[in-house]
């Protein structure tokens, strides 16, 4: 006879983690690609440390708990935010050349793409996490359509756009703390019937 044993996982949820990441970087980036502000050592150090490192160690949390989308959305935004710096520091620093236009604009639309693929898994999710996806695809499509055409007004709408795609994220990281901290829906998720 064979004897199952069954291990409950009682490790904490990783994802508000991600989403912090995610969220907070989002929006301090998107205020400057609205015209608020310049492109500094803050935006810098937050797409390092906060949406890059932390979103990478939330994704590694989700491949622990056999989370799949998780694991793939969260490590792979994560290096997006550390190969965005090293697009932006490199050259900066002479170790390489700056990017061309039409090459920022296949990385933007690529990563906009890969969004949009994952958007798709989403529609298995909830509503929350569905808006975090479908506004991050429009929100790189934007961007690259900016450097397609030079028009600064599409950047800066897309800087609008990626301050709501980031305080979705937020969103989305606060309801999940709120809800289980509380034990209940303080915030609603949008969870789908199955």
């Amino acid at each position: 006879m064979e004897t199952v044993t069954c291990i409950k996982d009682n490790t904490a949820n990783p994802a508000p983690l991600g989403l912090f990441g995610f969220g907070i970087t989002t929006v301090l980036l998107n205020l400057h690609n609205a015209g608020l502000f310049g492109l500094d050592a803050m935006i810098l150090g937050m797409g390092i440390f906060y949406g890059g490192i932390a979103q990478i160690i939330a994704g590694m949390m989700e491949w622990k708990k056999n989370n799949t989308f998780g694991t793939v959305a969260f490590t792979s935004f994560g290096f997006f935010w550390l190969t965005l710096v090293a697009l932006i520091v490199l050259p900066r620093m002479g170790w390489a050349d700056e990017p061309s236009n039409g090459a920022m604009v296949a990385y933007l639309f690529l990563w906009g793409l890969f969004t949009f693929i994952m958007f798709i898994g989403t529609l298995k999710l909830n509503r929350a996490t569905q808006v975090v996806f479908a506004s991050l695809t429009i929100l790189f499509w934007l961007l690259s359509l900016g450097h397609v055409t030079g028009n600064v007004f599409i950047t800066r709408i897309a800087g609008y756009e990626g301050i709501l795609c980031g305080c979705s994220a937020i969103y989305a990281a606060t309801a999940q703390v709120l809800n289980e901290v509380y034990g209940k829906t303080v915030l609603p998720l949008g969870i789908l019937k199955k």
